[in-house]
């Protein structure tokens, strides 16, 4: 595995290679890697020539300096994963490399509703942060294929619109693996290392709502299902954000199912200090 720090030197290093006909594929991550990320990783080998895995955690992305300051930093674990797995190309940068004129925003993305609910709803600024930075990680590696969890389903569906925006779409292809659970149903999260034991346990009850809501959907009126699995955890110790039923293709609210249309459920919420993500397609 080789380890860039510059954006500059990757850069010329994989244009070298896709002048030998390489094909790159790409997976950009925040660090405290698990499994979920791993098999981002396992994803791109089988189907690039080369795999590129960044780890930078992105100071605009986080609408609550104590959250940034408070996120796992595993660099050496990391690095370890990453080589053991079969990582071509690890990029490391500092956050003066990422932003070398400050980190104010340079650009507004036009993200539209995309980033007035649910996570942009409850995290201001969080996807502008987030896009500001996949862009400038996509311009430096130019990958061919992209890698992302659907962990993150919000924030997936705002980088295949950063895609469009940018006409980075043209030539990048966003490949969305599945969320990566542990035995207890759990979501796997690099936030799940800043949890307590008990906490940990306590998590999957996040997992058991959102299953709830399919085990139990039915043609009709959807209020209910919402209303009971935010009961759920609440009476379990979660201080709520939202849990939400919506389209699955547009994230628009459902309020009303047909039996046909596509759906997903999400979550967010508190377990003491910890802000957990978690979402199901239901059908």
């Amino acid at each position: 595995m080789i380890l860039f720090k510059r954006a500059a030197e990757l850069r010329n290093y994989l244009e070298k290679q896709r002048k030998k006909g390489k094909k790159t594929g790409f997976a950009p991550t925040m660090g405290a890697l698990h499994e979920g990320h791993i098999s981002l990783l396992e994803a791109s080998k089988k189907e690039n020539d080369l795999s590129v895995v960044s780890i930078f955690v992105n100071p605009t992305q986080f609408n609550d300096p104590a959250d940034y300051a408070k996120y796992p930093i595993t660099i050496e674990k990391d690095i370890s994963l990453l080589e053991a797995a079969g990582c071509d190309i690890l990029f490391l940068p500092p956050v003066e490399e990422m932003y070398p004129s400050g980190q104010m925003l340079k650009k507004k993305y036009e993200l539209g509703y995309l980033e007035t609910l649910l996570e942009g709803s409850f995290r201001p600024g969080h996807f502008q942060g987030v896009c500001q930075i996949v862009h400038r990680l996509l311009e430096i590696v130019l990958p061919d294929n992209l890698y992302m969890g659907q962990k993150d389903y919000q924030q997936c569906m705002v980088v295949k619109k950063l895609l469009e925006l940018t006409g980075l779409g043209q030539t990048v292809n966003l490949q969305i693996s599945p969320t990566l659970r542990e035995k207890s149903g759990l979501a796997m999260s690099s936030r799940n290392m800043r949890l307590s034991e008990a906490e940990r346990n306590a998590a999957v009850a996040i997992y058991h709502a959102l299953d709830h809501i399919r085990e139990n959907l039915k043609p009709g009126s959807l209020k209910e299902l919402q209303q009971q699995a935010t009961a759920q955890l609440t009476g379990k110790g979660f201080r709520v954000d939202y849990v939400a039923i919506a389209d699955a293709g547009t994230l628009y609210p459902a309020e009303d199912w047909d039996g046909r249309q596509k759906l997903v459920a999400l979550a967010a919420a508190f377990l003491g200090e910890v802000r957990l993500i978690d979402n199901l397609l239901l059908n």
